[in-house]
């Protein structure tokens, strides 16, 4: 029976640490990943088991201390840019034609939009300036 070189199977670690990471889609399995390939590198180049195991530590802690901060803070940081009736909730509108529970328009973003009020009971007049809370569907959802 053929021995299977050590750098073979750091490879094979390193595929089965990839699966986690597209089934779950958690970073740290391809940093885990990463570090065994590079365990792997050291194997072929002649390194011992503890030099791959140190390589595989290393690398894995040095991108878990390096790369997770970074993605937290930019997912922390969310979009820069809202686009579309994501950009449009938070912006102010002008009523064109009375606006209530049921309905009415408001000039939002330069085009007219049907509006109603967020609470039933309000009611807005022409020339009311009103703030978007929402868009809900092809209506803008206002209050005063």
């Amino acid at each position: 029976m053929r021995r299977v070189d050590a750098w073979v199977w750091w490879l094979i670690a390193a595929v089965g640490l990839g699966i986690p990471l597209v089934l779950t889609a958690m970073p740290e399995f391809g940093m885990f990943a990463v570090g065994a390939a590079a365990g792997s590198v050291t194997a072929a180049l002649g390194g011992g088991i503890v030099a791959q195991t140190l390589v595989f530590v290393g690398v894995s802690v040095a991108l878990l201390l390096v790369v997770r901060p970074l993605v937290a803070r930019s997912r922390a940081r969310g979009p820069a840019h809202r686009s579309g009736v994501d950009a449009l909730t938070g912006r102010q509108a002008i009523v064109l034609e009375r606006v209530d529970g049921r309905g009415g328009r408001v000039k939002l973003a330069g085009e007219v939009w049907s509006a109603r009020s967020l609470d039933d009971d309000a009611a807005f007049e022409v020339g009311d300036r009103v703030d978007v809370v929402e868009i809900d569907g092809a209506t803008a959802v206002v209050m005063g």
